[in-house]
């Protein structure tokens, strides 16, 4: 089949007719062609979102949030078919689309459908004066949203959602990896009403697609989710255009383990969090330090765990670690692992490819544990994005929050600790955007999110994105 662009509500091919074949992960074959636009299909976007800006930006709340309302409830009532489609493009089992990905796509629509209608703006009177200052929140305009593949449907409305609820039309380009739910997204959103024009989809490849919305002078934002070296280039682009930017970067999360915890409750979170999605969350916690106390009894019990995990395919109900994006991707955290045991590192389970009856063209990787002897290993220090943790112990608090601090990212950790003091020197000191204690993963939408360091800039959730998809404007009135 061929996915196709969805410009001013239609479908449509890219202007230049070329295409990109897109892998089906579970099997190594091509199961459908994708548009490979140019500037050209970009630039037909942005004017069919310009022309409709002019009607979305007047649009009464309450309309923008009852359409929302709607392409939720649509999301909700084709959750089998958005679940297999995420699964056959992405990987991941069917069950955790079904579970994880599709609901949240669902509850991101529905939150800032709801969160608009309370986006407040602010006054101040100004006493002796005899003026009143009050703060306009508008929208920007044009603006681009640019997702990857790890979470397709669920970060792709992650960012759509506040946009289009803060009054923007957006051009946005999903993965060229996993282009399925953003291309069925829009049929529903035509379901739903949205007007033409205020959602737009272009497929392609980064260099080319998404190079051509970011550096398009008309589209005066920029959210994007993805690596830290393209996060770079973007700012590199978009900073002389004074475009305002999100950026959602790379992660190499710690998860700090103190003997105070509760074992079993930390140990069964910590299979999750290091093996969720095949390890393809940037919020997992792959660099994993226990208390020195603790560790043999971890190291057995943890490795235990992971080799009752089963490697199959997504469709698969029992399945708990399905395929990994691409052949690629999969040859990339294969070389990780050779360095780790370069590097002195010791592997304890896992490390090998997996044939899976059937589809043994697929590209699945045993979930893997490495015993590492310093934390200045380049596993430890470089994001693998794939199923792989490593291990080691700390004696102190100091050495432990020392190493985690030590790498060039900031995004999540995870403290596992039943001591409130510590509780609270420890989150005030990691150099983390969120820091989950006793817990991995458990989200507010109402909160900001985000990274420091090398993990991005600017906030997303809540009204931290309604802030960043509108200009505020201060007017003073003298009375």
């Amino acid at each position: 089949m061929d996915i196709q662009n969805y410009i001013n509500g239609n479908f449509q091919n890219p202007i230049q007719n070329n295409w990109i074949d897109n892998y089906n992960p579970s099997n190594g074959a091509i199961y459908s062609q994708i548009p490979n636009s140019t500037t050209e299909d970009v630039e037909e976007a942005y004017k069919a979102a310009k022309i409709a800006f002019k009607q979305w930006c007047t649009t009464t709340l309450e309309e923008r949030s009852r359409i929302m309302l709607k392409i939720s409830e649509l999301i909700e009532a084709n959750l089998d078919r958005l679940a297999e489609a995420e699964s056959k493009d992405n990987g991941k089992p069917v069950a955790l689309a079904k579970m994880i990905d599709i609901p949240r796509a669902s509850s991101n629509f529905r939150f800032f459908a709801n969160a608009l209608t309370q986006f407040a703006s602010e006054s101040h009177e100004s006493v002796g004066q005899n003026a009143i200052n009050y703060t306009l929140r508008q929208p920007i305009g044009v603006v681009g949203c640019i997702s990857p593949w790890n979470l397709p449907l669920y970060l792709f409305s992650w960012k759509i959602a506040p946009a289009i609820a803060a009054g923007n039309c957006v051009v946005a380009k999903p993965s060229e990896v996993t282009p399925m739910t953003a291309y069925l997204l829009g049929e529903l959103c035509n379901e739903a009403g949205l007007p033409k024009g205020v959602l737009n989809i272009v497929h392609g490849l980064g260099t080319t697609t998404g190079q051509a919305i970011v550096e398009h002078p008309g589209i005066k934002a920029i959210s994007f989710t993805g690596g830290t070296a393209t996060g770079a280039h973007i700012a590199k682009v978009a900073a002389p255009m004074f475009k305002k930017l999100s950026l959602e970067l790379g992660g190499k999360n710690p998860n700090i383990i103190f003997a105070d915890c509760d074992y079993d409750d930390m140990l069964k979170t910590t299979v999750r969090s290091s093996f969720a999605n095949q390890g393809q969350i940037c919020l997992c916690g792959s660099r994993i330090f226990i208390e020195e106390s603790i560790y043999e009894k971890f190291k057995v019990d943890f490795v235990e765990r992971i080799k009752t995990l089963k490697v199959g395919h997504p469709s698969e109900a029992d399945t708990k670690v399905g395929a990994l994006v691409s052949k690629p991707h999969l040859e990339k955290v294969m070389r990780y692992i050779d360095i780790a045991k370069e590097e002195g590192g010791t592997v304890l389970c896992g490390g090998n490819k997996v044939t899976v009856e059937g589809y043994e063209n697929g590209y699945y990787l045993e979930p893997t544990v490495i015993e590492v002897p310093t934390d200045d290993c380049r596993v430890n220090q470089e994001e693998i994005f794939g199923p792989v943790v490593t291990i080691m112990p700390f004696k102190t608090e100091d050495e432990v929050l020392q190493m985690a601090n030590k790498v060039k990212y900031g995004l999540s950790a995870t403290l596992w600790t039943n001591d409130l003091k510590r509780t609270m020197r420890m989150t005030k000191q990691l150099e983390a955007g969120i820091v989950w204690v006793n817990t991995w993963l458990m989200r507010d939408l109402r909160t900001p999110f985000g990274g420091v360091k090398n993990s991005g800039v600017g906030r997303e959730g809540g009204f931290e994105a309604l802030r960043f998809f509108t200009e505020a404007k201060n007017v003073c009135i003298k009375y």
